[in-house]
């Protein structure tokens, strides 16, 4: 007799990190959008760790903890934003009111 078992799903509201429960969760996404650009663009450029590091100006240390997503909470968009430029890419911020309908205002990176 084959045994069938009731798993529970939950939809995601599209922010993992909103579903976890973080308290940043839309500047979690924001960066890890980012992080993910810069992940792609040293992939397609085939650039090793070091090579990217050296680009980047900084350590092989900080390519890998970006690339295991440790930490993202402690990389500044400055600096995100930042890397993405020095991998020749422009990056453009807009800035806009909120609509009256959401409580608050949110940060968002379209790619």
């Amino acid at each position: 007799m084959k045994r069938t078992e009731t798993i529970e799903v939950t939809e995601s509201c599209g922010n993992v990190f909103a579903d976890l429960g973080l308290e940043d969760a839309e500047e979690l996404l924001a960066k890890s959008r980012l992080a993910v650009e810069i992940l792609k663009i040293i992939d397609q450029c085939k650039l090793s760790p070091k090579a990217a590091a050296s680009l980047l100006g900084t350590d092989q240390s900080h390519i890998s903890r970006l690339k295991s997503g440790q930490c993202l909470e402690s990389y500044t968009f400055d600096r995100l934003l930042n890397w993405l430029n020095k991998l020749g890419r422009d990056v453009t911020l807009t800035v806009r009111q909120k609509p009256r309908s959401r409580e608050n205002a949110l940060i968002e990176v379209a790619l």
